[in-house]
């Protein structure tokens, strides 16, 4: 049996697009458009391929887009599995095991990193109401201390991480 050949950057792209199909952030803005900038993040950071594709794919399991039995048997690279798995918030789970965790899986800080940035937008966030804006900005501030990260939007290239 020959194995599949690996998804190409298109083809995860397209794979991201379509299970998030329909979903909107916070904002009420279409989900793909986050994807897109976390991806783009990454790539500006100086990140690999694998690292893009997870970028692409790093909510998808959390957010029940793709079951984690595909990511699993998807035509894509141990690592960039490895790095959604890293990325995916786990239910119950403490912030210091699942920053642990990304701190422990080669590659995975990089799109934890674009993610947060992505995330802590003050543009996103401007158009949230008050307590939500105020309770993100608390949370996202503390992963990125948990991960040892600088000062939000930092914009350093960490491509090995």
């Amino acid at each position: 049996m020959t194995p599949e050949p690996p998804l190409s950057p298109a083809d995860v792209e397209a794979v991201a697009r379509a299970a998030h199909a329909g979903q909107t952030d916070k904002a009420g803005r279409p989900y793909a458009e986050h994807l897109r900038a976390v991806a783009e993040g990454v790539r500006r950071r100086g990140g690999d391929a694998d690292q893009i594709a997870a970028a692409w794919l790093h909510d998808a399991v959390e957010d029940d887009a793709l079951p984690e039995t595909w990511l699993r048997s998807a035509a894509l690279s141990r690592r960039t599995k490895d790095i959604v798995l890293a990325v995916t918030k786990r239910a119950g789970e403490p912030p210091e095991a699942y920053a642990a965790r990304i701190l422990a899986t080669p590659g995975a800080l990089l799109v934890k990193e674009a993610d947060l940035a992505h995330n802590a937008d003050p543009a996103r966030l401007a158009v949230l109401d008050e307590a939500t804006r105020t309770r993100l900005t608390g949370k996202y501030a503390r992963m990125r201390a948990l991960l040892g990260l600088g000062e939000e939007g930092a914009e350093t290239a960490r491509g090995s991480r």
